[in-house]
């Protein structure tokens, strides 16, 4: 690919990842745990790299310039610095990290271009919050935004408040370890018996079965909160400075208990505890994003950062916030700093110029990953002496619509697999909304998880208004909106006794399966622009039912990577309860199948997530 191309990646810590841009255009982008099938793999994305290569059609000798997403020297600063101020308290952390950071992260540099191939052109270092910021404003549609980019930590920073204009993009405002909101949400995670950088989602998911009953504690003992959205924690409950737990002892004397045993059954206190810490992470965020209103003067806001995944905050932001138009990287975790990163090279040290439209962001869907041809794919079902048929394109279309309005759970395998947590119509495990059985049938039958993981809402750009009080596209499924009242049922005398998870099972809608306790819904808007056959499916559900929405979820099992790969897919397929897979052009249901026999039990990989 002729022109100037520049590699970002990010490595060391989680979720691993690499993104290529050429002359601006965002070219390739993907997570390194889904190739080596390693959920949050955090080693050297040698795989990511190959891929965004030879998808720019380049070798590494190529590049105009390589960026990594943070400063591994100012990293290293501020854990010496932790550790001695707390010393001898963190000699059990330092025991544990300090022979990683000496024998690898200190070297990124030369560990890059070693892995490269011995590459030696230009290398840049950005910031993790300004790789963050970066890769929230620049693909965003706005010429100008405001921009905030929260999560547990970067080299010292927290959170940062940001101004965009143009090309040009200025840190305004920073927060500082050890204060952090992704750090506090974390420790509640851990202290919920969930997986730190990973289960942070399911508390967000668990906290509309509890009551904030918890929050007015947490603020008299753990968050001193400003009225700007500041704030600072009480370290005398937390245990991530220089222990090997995010809380300690004081904490569960605090909190009345040790932290649940994971895969223990969920407490109604463990459900008060995720409502009220999703409550305060609310309120923080809300006032965060009101003092950079009023610092910046913006209309426009751009978000990026872990806590930025939290889609039930994001809403929010949108109803009660100041600004009038919110945008979110779809990847905005660590592996969206990778794109960061590449765009702030090309944007500050090339003094490339960016015009945006203010109507369409520049991150292609974010389908941004692997896709496979007809051919590779038929080629490895040929191989595995799979059965399946291949149907005329609109036959396929209504085949598949014809077996989800039936109640059957269909595998979604189309086009380039998307960047970043979701999956968004590429690949995707698919359902029938309406069924009042199906997300627990999918939770536990297809899922392998816990039955209170709530599923989105895939749903036709111009019928989103007719089911959800949303007036913007949800392209990336990052915002959480009310369902219509018109949609709602009303309760029954004995579901309005009903607490915690026994309200699982109670219809709140016409769209019971996607329809939260709390009637609200994770939305995700199909347009026909970005996603062609995943809308043209939709659409021929609405034919056969009147009903313009599917239950979308990611296609992969609990503590697994999303698929990427035909064998992937068919792999996933096999293990779980699907009825039936679409896989490029071709339909395998699964009673055509033999039977799936591995070597090894797959589960224990698995088992905890």
């Amino acid at each position: 690919m002729a022109g100037t191309t520049i590699l970002g990646i990010s490595a060391y810590f989680h979720d691993s990842a690499a993104a290529v841009i050429c002359d601006g255009e965002i070219v390739a982008a993907a997570s390194e745990e889904r190739f080596s099938r390693e959920k949050g793999d955090s080693a050297f994305p040698s795989q990511s790299v190959a891929y965004c290569l030879k998808e720019a059609g380049i070798a590494a000798t190529d590049l105009f310039a390589v960026g990594f997403y943070d400063k591994p020297i100012l990293k290293f600063d501020r854990i010496l610095s932790t550790y001695m101020s707390i010393a001898p308290g963190g000699f059990a952390q330092f025991r544990q990290s300090g022979p990683i950071w000496m024998s690898e992260k200190l070297w990124t540099e030369s560990n890059i271009r070693r892995e490269l191939g011995g590459y030696g052109g230009a290398m840049f270092f950005s910031e993790h919050h300004e790789s963050h910021a970066a890769s929230a404003f620049y693909p965003s549609p706005f010429q100008e935004a405001a921009i905030l980019t929260i999560d547990g930590v970067g080299e010292w920073t927290t959170s940062s408040q940001a101004l965009g204009r143009g090309a040009e993009l200025e840190i305004v405002k920073e927060m500082r370890w050890p204060d952090s909101l992704g750090l506090l949400y974390s420790a509640f995670t851990y202290y919920t018996g969930f997986k730190v950088n990973s289960g942070e989602y399911k508390v967000m998911g668990l906290a509309p079965y509890g009551a904030p009953r918890f929050v007015q504690m947490i603020y008299d003992n753990l968050v001193d909160l400003k009225e700007d959205g500041s704030f600072s924690l009480n370290q005398e409950f937390f245990g991530y400075l220089g222990g090997l737990t995010m809380t300690n002892e004081r904490f569960d004397r605090l909190f009345g208990a040790p932290p649940r045993v994971p895969e223990s059954k969920l407490t109604q206190r463990d459900m008060d505890l995720a409502r009220s810490v999703q409550d305060v992470c609310e309120e923080i965020m809300l006032r965060m994003v009101r003092s950079l209103h009023a610092e910046t003067g913006q209309k426009n806001l751009c978000l990026a950062g872990g806590v930025a995944l939290n889609c039930v905050g994001n809403g929010r932001i949108l109803r009660e916030g100041p600004f009038e138009q919110i945008w979110i990287q779809p990847a905005s975790g660590d592996a969206g700093g990778s794109l960061g990163v590449a765009q702030l090279i090309w944007h500050r040290e090339c003094g490339a110029p960016r015009r945006a439209d203010g109507r369409k962001d520049s991150m292609k869907g974010a389908y941004l990953g692997p896709s496979f041809t007809d051919d590779q794919i038929e080629a490895y079902l040929n191989r595995i002496t799979a059965i399946y048929t291949k149907p005329e394109h609109n036959d396929l279309l209504l085949d598949t619509a014809r077996l989800l309005a039936s109640g059957k759970v269909v595998g979604w395998f189309n086009g380039r697999m998307e960047f970043g947590p979701r999956a968004l119509g590429s690949r995707s495990i698919l359902g029938d909304p309406r069924s009042a059985t199906m997300q627990a049938e999918m939770n536990t039958k297809i899922k392998f998880r816990e039955g209170f993981r709530p599923f989105a809402p895939s749903v036709l750009r111009e019928r989103v208004g007719d089911y959800f009080d949303l007036d913007q596209d949800s392209p990336y499924m990052l915002i959480v909106a009310p369902v219509k009242e018109e949609r709602r049922m009303a309760r029954t005398a004995e579901s309005v006794d009903l607490w915690g998870i026994d309200q699982l099972n109670v219809v709140r809608s016409d769209i019971p399966a996607v329809t939260h306790i709390d009637y609200s819904a994770r939305v995700h808007t199909v347009s026909r622009d970005v996603n062609k056959d995943y809308y043209d499916l939709i659409s021929e559900f609405d034919r056969l039912t009147g009903c313009p929405v599917l239950v979308n979820t990611s296609f992969n099992v609990r503590g697994e990577p999303i698929v990427c790969s035909p064998k992937d897919a068919y792999t996933c397929f096999m293990r779980t309860n699907m009825d039936a897979l679409v896989i490029g052009p071709f339909l395998l249901h699964k009673e055509d199948q033999e039977s799936f026999i591995e070597s090894e039990d797959w589960r224990w990989r698995y088992q905890l997530d």
